[in-house]
């Protein structure tokens, strides 16, 4: 008999040449090299107690069996209290909702419910590295505009030129992650203006909604003129309320936007998080001034963090939400970002995140990093005081 070839599964081609996401190698390195995790975006302290004992209540009282796979409705219905509380929209809880397994699935489905091969998407860059393996995935053809450092502001005119009669969909992420930029009203209105003249669909995250600093405020775009019937609006619990590893994300606006991600995420997950789902709702509920206090306490944080990288000679953007601020290492003498924070284990014993991965505009992000100050002030003190001492220089 021939001598029978060692079996190598074959990865199909649309997976293939996306890299694994740089989240799980940089967060792996920092626990196989005891570094400060100032990279991944995770809080080190869970959110209100009143909503593990909603979770705890749910899971004795037997919520364990599968949820409706549009999600329970105690849910659904905080979600639309919700964005009616804060934001005057009116939403109908059984056809303009739907639950999601974190924003990521409503990332995955919305692009699956909504966009067919060939069909071009506009997204903001840096992007998060969801964005482009779901558009890969799909067989969409991205047309990046970038916010370019150090203001990480959308330029107009390349938002006109990237939107054409060809566009299906613009991507939007405000507040922006990883810039920590906030879109305003105007900057809102030029997408908006361009979605109406061209008839476009517009999926915009809104994860870090909550998380503004500076007296700023964040304007979902399905709160302008002529926008609620063509936008598709993403959040999740993960962030604002502190329990990312919850996985509890949403979509709302117009009943075909929402049922094109229900048609998707029907056959992604189905369902899941059944004790969870109503301990969200709680959080939505009872807790609705926690968001406003984290905003307050991670400005303090981010400025810690941006004094620090400062005094390390890493001047940072300040950024006006979002966990995360990004600084530029071209004076450093690097080849990128991705081997500075390769080597920043050993030099500094602090972990960060390249962020040449999010762009197709390969010189805008070579030289960027980001970092997160999402953790406990000794943390990022500790992890500034580590950067300070150390040799950062290639």
């Amino acid at each position: 008999m021939p001598t029978a070839k060692p079996f190598s599964p074959p990865l199909a081609a649309r997976l293939a040449h996306i890299p694994p996401t740089v989240f799980s190698e940089m967060s792996a390195l920092a626990q196989r090299t005891g570094a400060l995790n100032l990279g991944q975006g995770f809080p080190d302290v869970d959110g209100p107690r009143s909503v593990v004992e909603a979770a705890e209540r749910a899971l004795e009282g037997g919520a364990n069996q599968y949820a409706p796979g549009i999600g329970v409705p105690s849910l659904r219905a905080a979600i639309a209290r919700h964005q009616q509380r804060h934001y005057g929209v009116e939403v109908d809880p059984d056809r303009e909702v739907v639950v999601t397994t974190g924003c990521t699935e409503a990332v995955a489905a919305a692009l699956l419910g909504l966009v067919d091969p060939g069909d071009e998407v506009v997204v903001l860059e840096p992007y998060y590295d969801s964005y482009v393996a779901m558009l890969d995935m799909c067989g969409a053809v991205r047309r990046p505009v970038t916010l370019r450092a150090p203001s990480f502001r959308p330029d107009p005119d390349e938002l006109r030129a990237a939107v054409t009669d060809r566009t299906k969909v613009i991507l939007l992420n405000t507040p922006h992650n990883p810039t920590g930029t906030v879109l305003t009203r105007d900057e809102l209105q030029v997408v908006a203006d361009l979605a109406i003249a061209h008839d476009v669909l517009v999926i915009t995250d809104e994860v870090y909604e909550h998380l503004v600093f500076d007296g700023l405020s964040h304007v979902p775009i399905a709160t302008l003129p002529g926008m609620w019937e063509r936008t598709l609006t993403l959040s999740s619990a993960g962030k604002s309320w502190s329990f990312t590893g919850w996985k509890v994300g949403w979509a709302t606006g117009p009943a075909p936007l929402v049922g094109a991600v229900l048609a998707a995420k029907q056959w992604l997950t189905f369902t899941s998080g059944s004790p969870l789902q109503p301990a969200v709702a709680h959080a939505l509920d009872h807790e609705p001034d926690w968001p406003t206090e984290l905003a307050r306490d991670l400005q303090a944080r981010r400025d810690l963090l941006c004094e620090g990288l400062t005094a390390a000679g890493l001047a940072p953007r300040v950024p006006e939400g979002t966990y995360f601020t990004t600084t530029d290492i071209s004076h450093l003498g690097w080849a990128d970002g991705r081997e500075f924070c390769l080597a920043l284990p050993e030099r500094a014993g602090v972990v960060a995140i390249p962020t040449q991965g999010f762009h197709d505009d390969a010189d805008a992000g070579r030289q960027l990093v980001r970092w997160a100050f999402c953790k406990q002030p000794d943390v990022i003190a500790e992890g500034v005081r580590r950067l300070a001492a150390a040799d950062l220089a290639c």
